[in-house]
């Protein structure tokens, strides 16, 4: 049977089922349920297909992590897409599409807790952080007062405090909502936001 589904699948397609059934794994087993053995089972493949595409379980595990990720860069960039052009609102969408992460994709801090110490996953978070700057920076330039290269670098600032209130909220010492919050007005204050300086300009005078 394995053998059987295995020709009806291109080699990417396989992959990515693989790492479907991965994801179910973690989510109902956590990630010490997730092997190369448990993968091959759950996905009714042979063991040597599911080594061929990942060789190792710390393999598997970093690509399940960039899977994860990329989906939720996507949901991010899908949200931008639909904010207000406003430098708030576009803060406020960027902040909740992240934290949206820990309900929508926990998963994903499963998988990193289980990396921790790896070094491919240390190179990978820096690449990662790197992407999330540039995703930021590129959405926030517009509404800001500030080169493009001092607003990125503010853009990571932003992300380790992103990190900090993410935990938090795991810890279940801060809602949703005062997460958002949390990190749209750093965001917005870190600006130097044409918009938003004019706003609290005229807000003072009246």
């Amino acid at each position: 049977m394995a053998t059987t589904t295995s020709t009806r699948l291109s080699k990417q397609a396989r992959r990515e089922q693989l790492l479907d059934t991965a994801r179910a794994i973690v989510r109902t087993r956590g990630t010490d349920g997730l092997t190369l053995v448990t993968l091959a089972e759950e996905a009714g493949v042979s063991r040597p297909i599911a080594y061929d595409h990942f060789a190792t379980r710390p393999g598997l595990l970093l690509a399940l992590h960039r899977r994860l990720d990329e989906h939720h860069r996507a949901a991010i960039t899908r949200a931008l897409r639909d904010a207000a052009p406003s430098a708030r609102e576009v803060a406020r969408v960027i902040s909740a599409a992240y934290f949206a992460c820990a309900t929508d994709m926990p998963e994903l801090s499963a998988v990193s807790a289980a990396l921790k110490g790896n070094p491919e996953m240390e190179a990978i978070q820096h690449e990662l952080t790197d992407s999330y700057a540039d995703l930021m920076a590129g959405a926030l330039l517009p509404y800001s007062g500030l080169a493009p290269q001092t607003l990125r670098l503010r853009c990571v600032g932003v992300l380790g405090a992103a990190e900090a209130i993410a935990a938090e909220l795991n810890r279940e010492r801060a809602t949703d909502g005062e997460a958002v919050t949390a990190l749209t007005d750093l965001m917005v204050s870190g600006l130097d936001a044409r918009g938003d300086r004019q706003g609290v300009s005229e807000r003072s005078s009246g």
